[in-house]
């Protein structure tokens, strides 16, 4: 089977031949002189220059790519606008190739007619693609328990490597992977996630939000003291995605805002139960129910009377509980000493 890259070079040459009025090879005859280069190796969007030595008399020159030829001598016969002449004397045939793309790799080729005998150097570029990453997973909302499953896959040359990983505090590793599992999501497991394509080229980076729905969590209740005459609050906390619609109650009474003196201000996971002037209908047990579309939850409170101090039983209470309680020991003692007293009359018996 004949070498493509044989008959790109006899084609190319034959062009050149037949413009000038030279004898063309048949297919027969061998193109003597191939000189294969290292590869070059070219990054995607950089400037790729080809270089190709003349010497002795050259009559005719020109580089080719495939099946393409891109300059004959001077004349460009490319229509990419990204391929120019850079050097062509006796010594030297130039080229360059600007913003290359992974088109562009493969085998490049310099076909020179000297007045001996054609020569040619063949070159294989080789184009560097830094990693860009195509396919991701949007964003989500989930409730917990759902198993999720992300993707992120990309490409470039050399083929990057994916990771995944949790953006947190401890930036826990999740995978290294093109897909992740999380079976049973928690609610834990919610937050950014973060999508890493690398190669020997560059980085590319992209994240991916989970939301995770669950049912509320209230905090339990705490019991108040308020004074007759003052302002009194009831706080209810729970912690629920998405964020709880709140409702009081007094026994089984549903309380409304703005009503006798009440005032209920709910903002994101605290709703507050106000009372600016108590009064003693307003004492007893009080319920704080946390509700939304996965649920609900509740907590119980009790608003109980707490009586100031006054001046006058702030100076008689010391006294009364000191008096109280040397009546009580003189008693106590009287009582010891009595049985005492007859306890040898008592064994007798």
């Amino acid at each position: 089977m004949t070498n493509p890259l044989y008959w790109t070079i006899l084609v190319g040459m034959a062009v050149l031949m037949l413009e000038q009025g030279l004898p063309v090879h048949s297919q027969g005859d061998s193109l003597a002189d191939n000189k294969v280069m290292d590869n070059i190796t070219v990054r995607q969007g950089e400037t790729l220059i080809l270089r190709c030595a003349q010497g002795d008399i050259v009559t005719h020159t020109a580089w080719l790519n495939r099946s393409s030829i891109l300059y004959a001598g001077d004349e460009k016969w490319s229509v990419d606008p990204r391929v120019s002449l850079v050097t062509l004397n006796q010594e030297e045939f130039t080229i360059k190739i600007e913003n290359v793309e992974m088109t562009d790799e493969g085998q490049y080729v310099c076909a020179v007619q000297t007045s001996s005998r054609p020569t040619t150097t063949v070159i294989h570029v080789l184009v560097q693609v830094p990693p860009k990453i195509l396919d991701l997973s949007r964003d989500i909302v989930v409730n917990e328990g759902s198993n999720v499953t992300l993707t992120c896959q990309a490409i470039g040359k050399p083929e990057p490597f994916i990771s995944w990983k949790r953006i947190s505090s401890s930036g826990d590793l999740a995978t290294d992977d093109d897909y992740l599992e999380i079976p049973f999501i928690s609610r834990q497991r919610a937050g950014t996630y973060e999508c890493t394509a690398v190669n020997d080229i560059d980085t590319d980076t992209q994240t991916v939000d989970i939301t995770v729905n669950y049912a509320p969590t209230v905090s339990d209740g705490r019991d108040v003291g308020v004074t007759p005459g003052q302002r009194g609050v009831l706080e209810c906390e729970a912690d629920a995605v998405p964020e709880a619609d709140f409702e009081w109650y007094k026994d089984d009474r549903r309380i409304s805002n703005g009503l006798d003196g009440i005032e209920i201000v709910s903002t994101g996971s605290l709703s507050r139960l106000t009372f600016f002037n108590v009064s003693d209908g307003d004492y007893g047990n009080y319920t704080c129910v946390a509700i939304n579309k996965l649920g609900s939850s509740y907590t119980s409170f009790l608003m109980y009377v707490v009586i100031e101090p006054t001046s006058s039983t702030l100076l008689q209470g010391p006294r009364a509980v000191q008096d109280g309680s040397g009546s009580a020991m003189g008693v106590h003692l009287h009582t010891c000493l009595f049985i005492v007293a007859f306890l040898p009359f008592l064994m007798k018996f």
